[in-house]
């Protein structure tokens, strides 16, 4: 008798893994679904479920996007498609005052770093703008993607690296070589936090510094918006930590928090990213233009007073590695 052939899996399947039941930072399996959001395109697959664990509050994508899901949307990023939202929403000088301040974080600290390591550098354009302030520092990208050869080629960066951070043969060449180590809105695509932080202070010297900013899944637009709330609606986010969990993690491998802050990394972009999600598939995308230049004007009115409450979107850390083993 003859058989039927095999049924295709779908292409959801393909991109997807399996659907988890505990939280990945704690292991507990209390929790509560925080937001749905459907691929922006029509002929994208799945949709894409953020899940909180109630215990310790990680957010994480679940099911989370496979390798595959992964390297499909990030087709996407580099089509200059929703992902990099956050980043148009400056214009190119405000971008550049961003990033001075992050850098400048850094000075109270260590004046003059030898060598400085950003991880998922992209185009090298914060370790372009940081020169100003540490002329006499070494500079080098680390990006998964050939980007950061291109910002070689431009002498945005003195060494360009590209693979991950927790790759064994990546990691064996850059221990123990930097003095600081920056992670902007990296630890967020990353399938394992906790191994790209052991990777990162690996690859510090005893004494080094450790600059990390991030989405905070705190922030009250999460709630407020839902699946439409820019790092939810974001497929490669597959992480969001809250702060306090950062900060316990870091303690926990012996280093020191130096400061924390919620203020400056609030980027203007919430309500402006809300409705160009929510206009997505809708045939008046285009036509809503005028609204979406309305709500970004909106979002820069407000931001002077949203980074001073829980409204705030983003946070950054910087911390200082034992000089001892812990």
């Amino acid at each position: 008798m003859p058989t039927s052939p095999p049924t295709p899996p779908r292409v959801a399947d393909l991109f997807q893994e399996p659907r988890r039941e505990n939280c990945p930072w704690c292991g507990s399996g209390n929790l509560r679904t925080r937001a749905r959001a459907a691929a922006l395109r029509p002929r994208d697959p799945g949709r894409f479920v953020v899940d909180e664990c109630r215990e310790c509050r990680h957010a994480f994508q679940n099911p989370r996007l496979t390798a595959e899901g992964l390297a499909f949307h990030q087709l996407d990023f580099f089509a200059g498609r929703l992902e990099d939202f956050a980043e148009r929403s400056l214009t190119a000088r405000a971008a550049r005052r961003r990033r001075l301040a992050a850098a400048r974080t850094v000075l109270p600290v260590t004046a003059e770093p030898e060598s400085w390591l950003d991880v998922g550098t992209g185009h090298a354009r914060f370790p372009e703008t940081a020169k100003e302030l540490f002329p006499y520092t070494s500079f080098d990208g680390l990006d998964p993607t050939p980007r950061v050869e291109q910002a070689l080629r431009e002498e945005r960066v003195e060494e360009a690296h590209i693979g991950d951070l927790t790759d064994p043969w990546v990691l064996a060449r850059l221990r123990s070589r930097y003095d600081v180590v920056s992670m902007f809105h990296h630890l967020e695509q990353a399938p394992n936090p906790r191994a790209e932080l052991r990777a990162a202070l690996a690859v510090l010297r005893p004494g080094g510094h450790l600059l990390i900013e991030l989405a905070d899944p705190r922030c009250a637009f999460a709630a407020l918006l839902g699946g439409w709330w820019l790092p939810y609606g974001r497929p490669r986010l597959l992480h969001l930590l809250p702060m306090a969990n950062l900060c316990a993690e870091l303690k926990t491998r012996g280093c020191e928090i130096l400061t924390t802050d919620r203020r400056a990394p609030h980027t203007p972009c919430d309500l402006s990213a809300a409705l160009t999600i929510a206009l997505a598939r809708s045939p008046l995308r285009k036509a809503a233009a005028p609204l979406i230049a309305t709500a970004s004007a909106l979002d820069h009115a407000l931001a002077p007073l949203l980074r001073r409450t829980r409204f705030s979107n983003a946070y950054r850390i910087l911390a200082r590695k034992a000089e001892q083993p812990a």
